[in-house]
């Protein structure tokens, strides 16, 4: 890296420029992963964490089955039918449905669940929810000032607070979980929305679909069937598409430039001796310089700036949310470089010693 080192150290102002490029890009790119896992988790974190391998979607009489929680509805029958299968260890009903919860003079939306005690998240106080009783989670005890025990109005019923579990969401509204029965009668719904598998072994879920008219899926997939889950992550994924594939232009067009004005000084190398791979390599590692300067400040400014921003906003910190980004800036500002440098194979020696004059 002996002549990366001299030109960075030569034109200081236009690589720090360079990497201040790439690292407000990396910022951005932090900031948007870590938002998308943030929405990600407040739209479907109930569904995302139960303690289930497969979801059974269900459909109202006269309609066939689709991946929606808004249009399923599982019937006794196909309950009875899931339940007694080989290879089914349990098929837990629950309910979901939209209302608000009323307490402290504040109102606010909320997801409610009705399951049985197996699919509720990890309490942290209290117990499971008996019948007219609900559970909250630790955000809402705490903005709402609940306590176990204590009563809170939740759609048109007034329940006890049973337990505070670990914070769950449903369609970026806060989650509270009752027993089914309580769930019929806040929502006014007499079949669950869906079934939670847990399976052992040699289950035929196939034919147990096409016989019941239910579509089963993995747990990750039925996240799709939260409406606006899909439409809003892959809005987000493109952003961030477009983010790395801009940072590989800027870099490859920076690269460009400068192996363009170079070209004398290349050639000047390659006459005295330097082989086109060395001039490649020393120019491919001073990209890469650049860019894990870059990168790694950026990936730095923006996990700092997501830990301050996840007071107010649903962001997702994790080492994956800072890493990613920064690799994926590292590799594909390494592809743009790479692409630039072909130039140097091109120069031509002897135009140093003036044969082209």
């Amino acid at each position: 890296m002996f002549v990366a080192l001299r030109d960075i150290r030569f034109a200081k102002g236009r690589f720090a420029l360079m990497g201040a490029v790439v690292t407000l890009i990396t910022t951005l790119v932090v900031f948007l992963y870590g938002l998308t896992g943030g929405l990600s988790s407040a739209a479907s974190s109930a569904v995302a964490e139960l303690p289930a391998d497969r979801i059974v979607f269900g459909a109202p009489a006269g309609a066939s089955a689709t991946v929606s929680f808004s249009n399923s509805a599982v019937s006794p029958a196909q309950t009875s039918a899931f339940t007694g299968a080989p290879g089914i260890r349990s098929a837990l009903p629950l309910g979901i449905s939209m209302t608000r919860l009323t307490a402290s003079e504040a109102a606010a939306a909320v997801s409610v669940l009705g399951a049985p005690a197996e699919l509720l998240p990890p309490l942290r106080s209290g117990s499971a929810p008996a019948d007219g009783q609900v559970a909250v989670g630790a955000a809402t005890a705490a903005t709402y000032h609940l306590a176990v025990g204590g009563p809170v109005r939740v759609g048109p019923l007034t329940l006890t607070v049973s337990g505070i579990t670990e914070d769950r969401s449903y369609s970026h509204a806060a989650s509270v979980w009752t027993g089914l029965a309580t769930w019929e009668r806040l929502s006014g719904q007499n079949q669950p929305t869906v079934l939670a598998l847990v399976l052992s072994s040699g289950a035929d879920l196939g034919a147990l679909d096409a016989a019941q008219g239910t579509a089963t899926v993995p747990l990750s997939d039925a996240l799709s069937g939260i409406n606006g889950y899909s439409a809003e992550r892959a809005s987000l994924q493109l952003i961030q598409g477009f983010l790395f594939a801009v940072s590989a232009l800027v870099v490859g067009a920076f690269f460009t430039v400068w192996t363009v004005q170079r070209r004398p000084d290349i050639a000047v190398l390659k006459a005295v001796g330097a082989s086109s791979g060395y001039l490649v390599r020393d120019a491919l590692a001073q990209a890469a310089a650049v860019l894990l300067a870059g990168a790694l400040l950026g990936g730095a400014l923006g996990g700092v700036g997501g830990f301050f921003a996840s007071a107010s906003v649903p962001f997702a910190l994790s080492p994956a949310s800072v890493t990613v980004p920064v690799v994926a800036m590292v590799l594909l500002g390494l592809v743009g470089a790479a692409l630039a440098v072909r130039r140097i194979t091109s120069v031509d020696p002897l135009a140093a010693l003036g044969a082209n004059r």
